[in-house]
């Protein structure tokens, strides 16, 4: 509440002045939603928990440690991104095809974006709401329960829309699993599931933007991903099923050891 009113005086002129650009009032309203998002963390650390710095509780710190993460995540996202439809165009169920923009512009636009969005939700997910559910549950619980608030969270639209975009959720649950996985085996910290959240993002971005697949429609939507969303597909879950394992072993790892961060 106390969000929506801060946000609603500053998001209202914007979507009257910029309404022929959608896109453009996309990025401006998250931008400023996440800025009072980020206020509103600080006085929350301060009244309720009686910290400043509870960015740090989150895992969002400045360490070399971490910034190695974040490269390592990137790498992976991009690497799994790209073997899905590496594999998906040997098996002869896409085609690979000259970009139809400048590849360079898409390229860094696509990194800005990736790396802004996975920021902002692993903040949001990965941070505090898992910060706040492992205060009150077990760790079991808080894991699910995160994962699946990631997922529904991403069903605020019309309901048309859920309906079109439901076979996105399963892996949406999945992807949630997974980068909960991934902060604790860093030992808490950010880094990692924001380099892997960004990394699968961008390696989309730039194959669905750049127009570098085609689709060749000799196999179900359902095997290669509904409107041609790979998460909205077997190939995509499977995909992303072999990552949560990875990501499930590493964190086992990290918490027989003794070295995480909770």
């Amino acid at each position: 509440m106390i969000l929506s009113l801060l946000w609603l005086p500053v998001a209202a002129p914007i979507y009257l002045l910029l309404a022929h650009d959608p896109n453009l009032v996309t990025i401006l309203t998250m931008g400023l939603l996440f800025g009072a998002f980020l206020l509103l963390l600080r006085w929350w650390g301060k009244n309720v928990y009686g910290r400043s710095h509870l960015l740090r509780q989150y895992g969002l710190v400045r360490s070399r440690q971490n910034g190695l993460d974040l490269l390592q995540g990137l790498g992976i996202g991009l690497l799994f991104t790209f073997s899905l439809f590496v594999v998906e165009g040997l098996l002869g169920w896409i085609q690979f095809q000259t970009p139809q923009a400048v590849l360079a512009k898409v390229i860094l636009e696509g990194f800005v974006s990736a790396l802004g969005i996975g920021f902002a939700e692993e903040l949001v997910f990965r941070g505090w709401v898992l910060d706040e559910l492992q205060r009150d549950y077990t760790l079991k619980a808080s894991l699910w329960a995160d994962a699946i608030i990631f997922a529904i969270l991403h069903f605020l639209k019309p309901l048309s829309e859920v309906i079109r975009t439901l076979p996105t959720f399963p892996a949406l649950v999945l992807l949630g699993l997974t980068l909960v996985w991934a902060k604790r085996s860093s030992g808490g910290h950010l880094g990692l599931s924001i380099g892997l959240h960004a990394g699968l993002v961008w390696a989309y971005y730039i194959l669905n933007v750049g127009q570098l697949v085609k689709y060749s429609n000799n196999v179900s939507p359902w095997i290669t991903g509904v409107d041609n969303n790979p998460i909205a597909g077997v190939m995509g879950l499977l995909f992303l099923s072999v990552l949560a394992v990875w990501m499930r072993k590493r964190s086992a790892f990290r918490k027989n050891s003794g070295k995480i961060r909770l």
